[in-house]
């Protein structure tokens, strides 16, 4: 199995921590989100690993890594960046990463070891993270609904009552090549104007849409995400709540 990165913004809301680096390269206690990352990815005995680039490109270098190039970063969102690696999505069961998030070697263990062609991991102990980043916690939540079969049914609309998310989203995903060729098909529907404005949880959501069966997967805590400059000191205090 292989993993792709999604690392071609810039971040905007670190402000000046990202005047002069991507996103992923910004550090918190010794060590970048890219370089966390990996570590949890090879731990989980994933070698192969893509990444897709844009802002200040050549900063990003992992020796044996491929590179894939988003060219129109500041004028497309995610899925734009996915389709730049769809030679490895095509021929490969690939795992997913968002460049901006933390895990555990754990979740990338067991999103292996699943049989379905599109998979999504969800945190169910997502509040105390929500609540370690924000005031109030629904003012960023967003719906997250299965069914009995652990299909999702619903993600990415606004939500008034915490008991209504059943969790959240944690920007990793897997696909089969089977996977990747139901979701190619739906993208291939689209003009490029639509395209390059579709995020990823908006191509989620057209998925279901198009009854395309997303299954989930319920990982238990050790997930973060840093989107602010608040966020990095929300993981300190979170992360000694933890221990």
């Amino acid at each position: 199995m292989r993993a792709i990165i999604l690392a071609a913004g810039r971040g905007s809301r670190l402000k000046a921590m990202t005047a002069e680096r991507p996103k992923c390269l910004v550090e918190i206690d010794g060590q970048t989100l890219l370089e966390r990352q990996l570590k949890s990815l090879y731990q989980a005995g994933i070698s192969e690993i893509g990444i897709v680039r844009g802002y200040m490109a050549e900063k990003i270098a992992v020796d044996g890594a491929q590179y894939f190039e988003n060219l129109r970063w500041e004028d497309t969102q995610m899925v734009r960046s996915l389709m730049c690696a769809q030679e490895w999505l095509e021929n490969d069961e690939c795992i997913v990463c968002y460049s901006d998030i933390m895990y555990n070697s754990e979740a990338i263990q067991f999103l292996q070891n699943t049989k379905e062609d599109i998979v999504i991991p969800y945190n169910v102990e997502w509040l105390k993270v929500w609540e370690a980043r924000f005031e109030d916690p629904l003012s960023d939540a967003e719906s997250f609904q299965i069914d009995e079969q652990g299909r999702l049914t619903e993600i990415g609309s606004k939500v008034n009552n915490i008991h209504d998310i059943q969790g959240q989203y944690m920007g990793i995903l897997k696909f089969t090549p089977q996977g990747w060729r139901q979701i190619a098909k739906v993208l291939g529907e689209m003009d490029d104007t639509k395209l390059d404005k579709m995020d990823m949880t908006s191509i989620l959501n057209l998925l279901i849409k198009q009854k395309i069966a997303i299954y989930t997967m319920a990982i238990n805590g050790n997930w973060f995400e840093i989107d602010s400059e608040q966020d990095i000191e929300a993981y300190r205090e979170w992360l000694n709540g933890e221990k």
